[in-house]
């Protein structure tokens, strides 16, 4: 199931997308739309979670394809990236349109947002003239409704001459209206209806079709394709002679149509909308503009934005102890059992697997998952909300003065909860220079996983003994937090300024309207797509470093564990940053993750030979102290927490997004050489200073 590579005769070489049906009875169905219409939302809807993710062949964009049953006939539907064109500028604009065009998709439902209905009528008919059975699916009807929007359906079918459904996806109303509409349009096939062109427009087309209508696969609509030849688009001519099933014919393009047939779609949009929608009132989006002259503006939208992070940064740190602590007792609590359980192995293999294994992954996940928990589940209700792009279009201006793309913003906002989904999410640039240094920087802000260290050594160093302490560690945290967000904006100007020096990019960004979050969905997403996923990544990579972890504490040389002989070999390096030969064995050790680091410590302090478990932060406070810690090895620690290489799951992601072992070293080199050249000149002022 799924979609897959295929070479056709004529096009040797090239290579063209193809549906795999579980059977020839199988409806395909292509789900397009533009950008923030809830598209994905209907996708979700309709199929549950029989659902299959991955990439499109050949381009790291991410696909989703899903089932969904109607009067026991099975339908493939295929989610399309969102996109505000045909005339492709970016790689997922170009999978849409090459999908839409060539995927060879029985029937075509376009979504539309209700609310603002002129824009979307644009692509449908630029779809509409490309495509075959095509189904109209205007969504958020609810929300139209609140803002006085009303909508004339039968007209607006009647004008486009295909079926129109209305739909509120995220409360499940009219979807089985759009099932039945889909159904439809399987069982009786209908024909590309053009645009209303100029006389000019259509008598060139028409000169042109009888040389392409030879050449074209008979799903593709030979006066679609002259149109858009004639207007000198390149990307469409390169996707239509890849698909040929012939020679391409020679002809003369004529740019100077461009205009008239983008105005003519144009223009037809307005007419549409205007004959089949009435506003009660013309300042439905007063409640809109408010909030962003608040959210958006020069004087309080950082300031409103720094606060918000603030929040959400208090809320998970004060609601991840709870849990923490519950987990924590649950996973250390079948240590015994598990003990039992192997009494009849060798006492090494036994101690290898609880103390090592078990342990390892018992801290990661009762350190990680909370946070996660928390944190994952507020950033996508600002997600769902509308609030994620204002971050952006906030950002934007600072990205843009470092030479970089103001969609860096999001992938940074990511890299909060998990550096790897950030390092991901850098696919939504386009340009592949700009994509790249918001790869090597992503790692700049804090995930999750660093998060803990960084509250724990703030508490007992920084904030401890301050009243409202929990306040107090909240800024200083956010203080911390903005160095790294500074941070990445020099290194990308510097960066874009040396090795990967250009021109930064300009990008449009739609501000979607405010919408009330679906807390079920919101939580179930983010705990299913990003929860456990990067949690799996993490324990997958941890346990394996609980095995190295013990052996180097349990093997002896001489009078000492290789792990004592390591740290002393460290430690006249560490002691130039502030820091010791412990500190800094564990930051190495820590590499599969990063929740690793503090229980590496303390067992390495306590020549225990297996990690231990600290009750409370005086308690832990205590032993760094009598350790030899003050205040500048807290500070050193944390900057070198913040800068330092990714984890082992970033690494494996970005050598996947970039394909390039020189630039996953460089990714890891620049942090950690920024980090330790900080912890040098913070030793060097604490020792001059006094």
């Amino acid at each position: 199931m799924g979609l897959t590579k295929q070479s056709t005769g004529s096009c040797a070489g090239k290579q063209v997308l193809r549906i795999e049906r579980s059977s020839p009875q199988e409806v395909v169905v292509a789900l397009g739309g533009n950008p923030n219409v809830g598209k994905s939302t209907v996708f979700n809807q309709l199929t549950g979670m029989k659902q299959h993710t991955g990439n499109w062949p050949g381009k790291t964009v991410c696909n989703a394809i899903g089932r969904y049953e109607y009067h026991k006939r099975s339908y493939l539907l295929v989610d399309i990236p969102g996109t505000y064109s045909l005339s492709a500028n970016s790689a997922e604009e170009e999978i849409a349109r090459d999908f839409l065009c060539f995927g060879g998709a029985d029937v075509t439902v376009i979504v539309a947002d209700a609310t603002c209905l002129e824009r979307n009528l644009h692509f449908v008919l630029q779809v509409r003239e490309a495509v075959s059975s095509m189904v109209l699916c205007v969504n958020l009807m609810d929300e139209a409704e609140k803002k006085g929007i009303s909508i004339h359906l039968e007209r607006l079918s009647s004008l486009l001459n295909i079926p129109v459904v209305a739909t509120s996806a995220r409360s499940k109303k009219g979807l089985q209206n759009l099932c039945k509409a889909i159904e439809a349009a399987a069982h009786t096939p209908s024909q590309p209806q053009p645009v209303t062109y100029d006389e000019t427009i259509i008598q060139a087309a028409n000169e042109l079709v009888p040389k392409l209508e030879p050449v074209l696969p008979a799903s593709v609509s030979p006066f679609w394709a002259a149109v858009h030849l004639l207007s000198g688009e390149e990307g469409i001519r390169n996707s239509l002679e890849s698909h040929a099933v012939a020679e391409f014919p020679d002809f003369q393009p004529r740019p100077e149509l461009q205009e008239q047939i983008v105005k003519a779609s144009v223009l037809q949009a307005e007419e549409i909308y205007h004959q089949c929608v009435s506003l009660k009132t013309e300042c439905y989006h007063r409640r809109d503009r408010r909030l962003d002259r608040l959210l958006t503006s020069k004087a309080t939208g950082i300031p409103a934005m720094l606060l918000l992070m603030g929040l959400i940064f208090w809320i998970t740190m004060k609601g991840a102890n709870y849990p923490s602590a519950w987990l924590s007792a649950l996973l250390f609590g079948l240590e015994e059992p598990l003990n039992h359980l192997l009494s009849s192995a060798p006492r090494w293999l036994q101690s290898l697997l609880v103390d090592g294994v078990w342990r390892t992954l018992a801290w990661v996940v009762s350190v990680m998952l909370p946070p996660m928990a928390i944190f994952f589940p507020l950033f996508t209700l600002l997600e769902d909300s509308g609030y994620l792009p204002r971050i952006a279009f906030n950002m934007d201006h600072l990205f843009c003065k470092a030479r970089a793309h103001g969609k860096q913003a999001l992938s940074m906002s990511m890299g909060f909860g998990c550096n790897a989904c950030g390092v991901i999410g850098c696919r939504i640039i386009d340009s592949p220079r700009e994509r790249l240094i918001a790869i090597l920087t992503n790692n700049f802000v804090p995930c999750n996983g660093r998060l803990p260290t960084l509250v724990a050594l703030i508490s007992m160093f920084l904030a401890g003994g301050i009243p409202f302490s929990s306040l107090a560690s909240a800024l200083i945290l956010t203080g911390f937090i903005l160095l790294g967000i500074v941070m990445t904006l020099l290194v990308s100007r510097v960066l874009s300024s040396t090795v990967l020096s250009g021109i930064p990019s300009s990008f449009v960004l739609e501000l979607p309207p405010y919408r009330r979050p679906q807390f079920g969905q919101v939580i179930l997403r983010s705990v299913f797509d990003r929860t456990l996923f990067v949690l799996g990544r993490a324990a997958a990579v941890a346990a394996p470093a609980g095995v190295v972890i013990w052996l180097l504490a349990n093997i002896s040389i001489g009078d000492s564990s290789i792990l004592q002989h390591c740290t002393a070999f460290l430690d006249p390096a560490a002691q130039w940053i502030g820091l010791d030969g412990v500190i800094l064995l564990a930051f190495l050790l820590g590499f599969p993750a990063n929740e690793i680091v503090i229980p590496i410590i303390l067992m390495s302090y306590l020549a225990t030979g297996r990690m231990v478990e600290y009750e409370s932060l005086e308690q832990l406070k205590e032993l760094l102290i009598s350790n030899g810690w003050t205040v500048r090895t807290a500070l050193c620690t944390l900057v070198l927490c913040l800068f330092h290489f990714p984890c082992g799951t970033t690494c494996q992601t970005i050598y996947k997004e970039t394909k390039s072992v020189k630039w996953t070293a460089f990714s890891m080199a620049l942090p950690t050489v920024i980090g330790l050249l900080l912890c040098f000149f913070i030793t060097q002022a604490f020792r001059l200073f006094g």
